[in-house]
């Protein structure tokens, strides 16, 4: 039906008869003469209808936004001083001899060159959103990436296979999402978190290295860039430690970043361990752009009169830190007031601070609500620790752990990329060393940081039972500014050490047996040594483009709210539907006010 794509005709092309077809991106009448942007997903073309064509020229007079035609012409350089350099045709223009049009259009509820559309009218007219320029760029983008990392693993010897999309409920982290069996009244499937214990029982079969780009499914508590559906690169390979398992992985993204985007990132990537990530950091997935550092100030504080600092530096799991902001002397009252309000977010009850005027004056050359009320011996510590100078500023954290590493956390990012302490660049970091379990004080009871089939570090495997706080695993994660990309670990492959596991994370062995039984049993006929990792390859693609939300790089996404707008799904279903399902909706009482 073509010859040629519209945003691939070119000089080559001068005095050459093509054939386009795409949509009308814009008509223009210019003294007698009409022109018409014919765009397709490779770019535009500029039509030129002369009236000397008096059948095709009436055709375009009836053409309007988004009509679907079909344009047969001349190729020629555009008149001089009309070059348009910034398209990959500006220097040439379609002279029409035909005109067909295919289909018209209805006129678009919205502009497609208009850059504040809400999100509602995008999502509610997705088929229409992605013929935008910007998103068919990042479609593109996202399938260079996938073909890029796929072009890798099968160079090396990966092999894709598929795993099931309706398997057992195995309720250990995010919700599933489930799927009534019609054929098996009360039972129900649920559909994969992701692919983990598939793809560690291929590595039992003895496939030794598979991946796979696969969509997940968990029925989370939505945030601002969750999805209900999400698209993992998935990889496992046997008999290789975590340090071939992470270096051949760096060399895919490296590879990958340089075909696709022409960017050399470094070689090899930093690496980090958990615990000073969360010292230095205060986050396990830092934006290594900041060159923001918080400062350890639990010893110093712990015998100081200050109520607030001394009680959370004698906490079982309290904190003292501090952020210092080179020449942050410089913010305003009101600037400290809304950095405040910023911390409450993540927990913290307030935000100490104080200026550094004049190191030389001591104490009389600072600035701040608290220094009257700590010793002179313990400010001069902290100034000291810190590297305070003249202008800076140093902003507290005084709480349990988590709080103080959350709130200084987020303000070391928000206040580097803001206030000028950050790289452009990408900065890429393995994060390693993670505790085997953090504590869930709710449940009282040990959880798995990453997983249940973490490998504890070599050497670790009895304080498994003796003190699971202290066990170490063997995961790792991929850290992409400030964003984890893609995380993995060895896994457990001898079935006693996957029961201690259990143990600890109180799973009882009949419960363990009904839940992971299969996963048992397959430990116990020579599964290899085995290990992986995960991308999210929609956080990647999103990084890469630069796109505020993952919604912006996947097709058809789902809202803030878990719905599509476009399809109007989740919808309701029939009463015969759920009676072959053997399902009876519970009726919710619909409270009225007298």
């Amino acid at each position: 039906m073509r010859s040629h794509y519209c945003g691939q005709v070119n000089r080559d092309h001068l005095a050459q008869t093509v054939t386009l077809c795409g949509w009308a991106h814009r008509r223009r009448d210019h003294g007698g003469v009409i022109f018409i942007d014919l765009r397709d997903r490779e770019g535009l073309v500029q039509v030129v209808c002369d009236p000397q064509h008096a059948q095709t020229f009436a055709t375009a007079e009836t053409i309007r936004s988004e009509f679907v035609l079909k344009i047969t012409g001349r190729v020629r350089a555009r008149p001089e001083g009309t070059v348009n350099p910034n398209l990959p045709t500006g220097a040439i223009e379609v002279i029409a001899d035909e005109i067909e049009i295919l289909n018209p259009s209805l006129t678009p509820p919205f502009q497609l060159d208009d850059e504040n559309l809400s999100e509602n009218i995008r999502l509610t007219y997705r088929y229409l959103d992605l013929r935008r320029p910007p998103m068919q760029a990042n479609m593109r983008l996202r399938y260079k990436v996938a073909k890029a990392m796929r072009d890798f693993l099968d160079t090396n010897g990966f092999m894709e296979l598929e795993t099931p999309m309706l398997t057992k409920s195995t309720p250990e982290g995010a919700r599933d999402y489930l799927v009534p069996s019609r054929v098996h009244d009360g039972h129900f499937f649920a559909l994969p978190q992701s692919p983990q214990l598939f793809k560690q029982l291929l590595m039992v079969a003895g496939f030794d290295r598979y991946y796979q780009i696969t969509k997940c499914f968990r029925d989370e508590d939505l945030r601002a860039d969750r999805q209900p559906e999400f698209t993992q690169v998935d990889i496992e390979t046997s008999f290789m430690s975590e340090a071939e398992i992470t270096g051949m992985v760096e060399a895919m993204i490296r590879d990958m970043f340089k075909r696709v985007q022409g960017i050399d990132l470094p070689d090899p990537f930093p690496r980090m361990t958990y615990a000073d990530a969360m010292a230095r950091y205060g986050s396990d997935k830092p934006d290594m752009r900041v060159n923001l550092e918080l400062t350890e100030l639990t010893d110093v504080m712990r015998e100081v009169e200050f109520k607030v600092f001394r009680e959370a530096a004698n906490l079982k799991d309290g904190r003292v830190a501090c952020l210092r902001v080179p020449k942050g002397g410089e913010l305003s009252r009101k600037d400290i007031d809304d950095l405040t309000e910023f911390a409450k977010i993540y927990g913290a009850k307030g935000l100490a601070y104080i200026k550094v005027n004049e190191l030389a004056k001591g104490m009389e050359g600072l600035q701040s609500p608290i220094v009257k009320f700590l010793p002179e011996a313990a400010i001069k510590e902290t100034l000291a620790r810190c590297g305070a100078q003249d202008g800076d500023i140093v902003f507290f954290g005084a709480d349990r752990a988590k709080i103080v590493n959350d709130t200084l956390g987020a303000l070391r990012v928000k206040i580097g990329h803001e206030r000028g302490h950050a790289v452009k660049e990408w900065k890429p970091l393995w994060v390693v060393d993670f505790p085997m379990f953090e504590y869930d004080d709710q449940a009282d009871r040990w959880v798995a940081l990453h997983h249940p089939f973490t490998a504890p570090m070599l050497g670790h495997e009895d304080l498994l039972t003796s003190d699971p706080g202290k066990a170490l695993s063997r995961a790792y994660d991929l850290v992409l500014n400030g964003w984890e990309v893609g995380g993995g670990s060895v896994r457990i492959h001898q079935e006693a050490v996957q029961s201690k596991v259990f143990r600890a994370l109180k799973i009882s062995a009949e419960e363990a047996q009904e839940k992971f039984g299969f996963l048992l049993d397959a430990l116990q006929y020579g599964a290899p040594p085995h290990g992986g990792l995960a991308f999210g390859l929609d956080r990647l693609v999103a990084l890469m483009a630069g796109a505020e939300s993952i919604r912006d790089v996947i097709a058809f996404p789902k809202t803030q709210r878990a719905n599509d707008l476009m399809t109007q799904a989740p919808n309701t279903v029939s009463e015969a539907q759920l009676k072959e399902l053997h399902i009876r909706l519970r009726q919710v009482e619909v409270k009225t006010s007298s």
